[in-house]
Parts: structure tokens; sequence; C-alpha cells
């Protein structure tokens, strides 16, 4: 087997789903390892449902052998969390990337 990426290029679905393939997990038995349905687990990973809180996407992260950084929305969202403590750099990065 190919030897993993740290983290995901892709979009969340398409991550869980190559991580799914490549582990051999099927969407019963993702759902026995984290108490989710099967049915939302093929909703989330073909886009029909939003990408999940963060509790969940750690829970789906353990079951799949990779850290909840893999998953790109989840570095969105630890990133936004710190900038929202710190304006002033927000206001240097907006500058920055657009001026």
């Amino acid at each position: 087997m190919a030897k993993r990426r740290r983290y995901a290029t892709e979009s969340f679905g398409p991550a869980v789903e190559r991580l799914m393939n490549e582990t051999g997990v099927t969407y019963r038995a993702l759902a026995s390892k984290t108490g989710l349905s099967a049915g939302y687990l093929n909703h989330l990973v073909h886009g029909n449902r939003p990408v999940p809180s963060n509790d969940v996407v750690e829970t789906l992260a353990g079951a799949l052998d990779v850290e909840p950084e893999h998953f790109r929305e989840y570095r969105l969202r630890v990133i936004t969390e710190k900038l929202e403590a710190m304006p002033d750099l927000v206001d240097r990065l907006y500058k920055r990337l657009n001026g």
C-alpha cells in the first residue's frame, strides 16, 4: 500500500472515500466503528451533507487511522479559530493578500 499523505488535498467527502478505499473499510464497518449511520456517512462522502462538527471529524479520523488535521476543513477551522483571536493579524493578512 502506498504511504498515506499527511494532509488530504481533496475536500472532505472525497478524502473520506479515499481513506475508506485505502483501508478497505465499508460504510457499515465505518458506521460500526464510529456510531454514525452508514447512510449519513454515504451522504458525507457524496457531499449531500455539510462537513460535520470537529468532534465528528475527530471520530472519523480515529476510525480511519489518520489525525483530524488530515482533513482540510478541520485545518481551516483551527486556523479560523486562532485568527479570530488575532484581529491585527487578520487585518495585516488581508492587506497583504488584497493590496
